[in-house]
């Protein structure tokens, strides 16, 4: 499945331009093989194109957002992006920005964000995401949701025919009292859908894995779609315990996808 291609850029330009390959000559022919994580830097250089100086920018969180941000760390020392605000989605991508100097404020202070640049867990052909399988989906709601444009930067992996449509997790970020209870409301909620509800845990000890915000995680499992996705968020937001979900709806204005053959640009 593949995204509409209003905007194309071959692998191997995209490559140079973020910094990956370095051709022999100005003429010669490139063939390059480009792993997952190059493709994620490719488009999230893209992305950094989108950025002006004097902006408010969101900071995204995740193994696609961490490239966007040393790009912008990068410009700014090198004086091509000046008086640049960071509102970070996360304690990892705060700690990233001081670390390249990016100054930081939060919706307290700037309300109103210009720009913010995340990846995504996976993307529909509406440009509907699922987002926190980083466990930040919370804070990434909260300012991406506070933004004039919202780009998001996937490789290709992450495009799906349906939201769940990986078989992978969708993460709802609950209270821990009674997180059990929680759970199984949720799981019920989708019985129709297959749904397995799972907490998330990590290490040998399996110990739950607990968010910024000092919440768990309930990741939902689906073995077929579950519909109208408006309805879905209502459901899953009417249950009492429920902090926030991974489904970020009509959010994104623009999405950058980087494949094997190149980059995609859509526009909402």
């Amino acid at each position: 499945m593949a995204i509409p291609c209003p905007h194309f850029i071959s692998s191997a330009k995209a490559a140079m331009e973020a910094g990956l390959l370095i051709p022999s000559s100005p003429s010669s022919s490139v063939s390059v093989i480009l792993s997952q994580d190059d493709l994620k830097k490719i488009a999230a250089y893209k992305a950094v194109e989108y950025v002006e100086s004097g902006m408010v920018l969101g900071l995204g969180t995740g193994s696609t957002a961490k490239h966007a941000v040393a790009r912008i760390g990068e410009l700014l020392r090198q004086g091509k992006l000046k008086n640049i605000i960071g509102i970070p989605t996360s304690t990892i991508t705060h700690e990233q920005a001081v670390s390249l100097g990016i100054p930081l404020s939060d919706l307290d202070t700037h309300p109103v964000v210009d720009l913010a640049i995340d990846g995504a867990d996976e993307v529909d052909p509406y440009l509907n995401l699922v987002k926190g399988r980083g466990g930040s989906l919370l804070r990434e709601k909260m300012v991406e949701g506070a933004c004039k444009k919202f780009v998001c930067i996937v490789d290709e992996s992450k495009l799906v025919n349906y939201l769940g449509g990986s078989g992978l997790a969708m993460p709802v970020e609950v209270i821990r009292f009674c997180w059990k209870f929680t759970a199984g409301r949720l799981q019920n909620l989708f019985e129709e859908s297959g749904c397995v509800a799972k907490l998330r845990t990590f290490g040998e000890k399996e110990e739950p894995y607990v968010t910024d915000n000092g919440n768990y995680i309930v990741d939902l499992y689906f073995k077929k779609s579950i519909g109208d996705l408006r309805i879905a968020s209502d459901a899953i937001l009417n249950i009492a315990g429920v902090v926030e979900h991974g489904m970020f709806l009509d959010m994104a204005t623009t999405v950058i996808v980087a494949g094997e053959l190149g980059l995609t640009v859509k526009n909402k």
